[in-house]
């Protein structure tokens, strides 16, 4: 799976497994402290499940789309299904460390393409622009195109997707427990390119972003 990680200079780590694919009911709400936590508490190597509360087959009904779903890649490629960044062993001048924070990526499958939810949470704004870089290079945007995105991103309410020109990546603004600021990024297949359709992308967004608030 291309993409996976996140930047060069911080070094993914692997989510305990808590539920094959999602996690349901109880879950507790998104908080800096919360995600933090979960990242410290990751162990070095493999995890084959998502620690946050994502149920992907959930989402796709609520978003209409008549497919498959299930946890980690169309193609098995051996890697974890989760990874974290960030948190208390963040590398000092990452933007993790700069902005202290936490991000949880976990992967998914939606019929034949791969489809990845990252959510992250720093004390300060904007969380969003932590995956700034990623999600340029995931939905194929010019520099320009991206800093238009990002104030789009900027000026959403709460809770309200924005969707890149190429269809494929989402953004969520959430509203995490306490004290931060939180995003959620999804994207589906790759090189700026889906199947599903921008607006079939923008109700999955939505639906996995409730999930969380």
């Amino acid at each position: 799976m291309t993409h996976r990680r996140y930047g060069l200079t911080i070094a993914a780590v692997t989510a305990a497994a808590l539920l094959a694919g999602c996690q349901s009911g109880g879950a507790s709400p998104l908080s800096l402290d919360g995600l933090t936590k979960t990242v410290d508490g990751m162990p070095p190597r493999g995890a084959d499940s998502c620690p946050l509360p994502y149920d992907l087959t959930k989402a796709a009904k609520t978003a209409g789309v008549d497919a498959p779903t299930g946890p980690g890649p169309v193609k098995d490629t051996g890697e974890p299904l989760a990874t974290g960044d960030g948190g208390k062993n963040a590398p000092p001048g990452s933007p993790l460390a700069e902005n202290p924070g936490a991000l949880v990526s976990c992967t998914f499958h939606i019929g034949q393409e791969d489809l990845e939810v990252r959510t992250v949470v720093t004390r300060n704004p904007s969380a969003g622009n932590q995956l700034a870089p990623l999600t340029q290079q995931l939905a194929g945007m010019s520099l320009d195109d991206l800093t238009a995105y990002m104030k789009q991103v900027g000026e959403a309410e709460t809770g309200e997707p924005v969707v890149t020109g190429s269809g494929n990546v989402a953004g969520v603004r959430l509203k995490p427990d306490g004290d931060g600021d939180a995003y959620l990024l999804v994207s589906v297949g790759e090189d700026g390119r889906t199947s599903l359709g921008r607006a079939k992308v923008e109700s999955l967004a939505s639906a996995l972003a409730d999930q969380v608030q």
